[in-house]
């Protein structure tokens, strides 16, 4: 057996129907309509599969879709995935919570989650998520220790001796100097 399977087509469309089809929006469907394309042209199985770039279970599965159902028999049917733990309404709670309650660590919002909802998420995915929705993990910038206790007032004098606000008319010799001061 030389694995090369010729498949009767049932031509749904013309081949001018099917150049007008394969003008559609969907990339899989077009991919699809091109094998199909391809056994209207006489190619077997293998030869079609491998112009568009398939395995030959899925162009024996195509081409069966294709002949049970035409067009749409082709067009993918996913599911659209495992449904969300979340409800929306329950994730925008969860968010003017963390909004609310500032600052979070991850550990602490996956408490929340899990103590309020019943739910657990991967860490990854979570951050993800949230993300996704404009909320970013941050850690606060904890306050230096070496810093001295009037490092504001230093830091709007040397501010104000750069910008050329200080009332010294002493000090008019020196250049300006912008910049970052600690």
């Amino acid at each position: 057996m030389s694995g090369r399977r010729r498949v009767e087509v049932v031509e749904h469309l013309s081949e001018e129907e099917l150049d007008e089809a394969q003008k559609a929006d969907e990339a899989p469907l077009v991919r699809r309509l091109c094998f199909v394309k391809n056994l209207y042209a006489g190619d077997v199985l293998q030869e079609a599969a491998s112009r568009v770039g398939v395995s030959q279970a899925n162009s024996s599965r195509w081409a069966h879709a294709w002949n049970d159902g035409g067009v749409d028999g082709l067009r993918p049917s996913f599911g659209g995935g495992r449904p969300p733990k979340l409800s929306d309404e329950q994730f925008s709670d969860l968010c003017e919570i963390l909004e609310e309650g500032q600052p979070w660590t991850p550990r602490a919002i996956h408490a929340l989650i899990h103590d309020r909802y019943g739910v657990t998420y991967d860490p990854a995915h979570l951050s993800r998520k949230l993300r996704a929705s404009g909320m970013h993990y941050a850690k606060p910038r904890p306050m230096d220790p070496r810093s001295p206790d009037d490092a504001e007032e230093i830091l709007a004098e040397r501010l104000s001796q750069a910008l050329g606000e200080d009332d010294d008319e002493s000090d008019e010799d020196d250049p300006v100097i912008l910049g970052f001061f600690r």
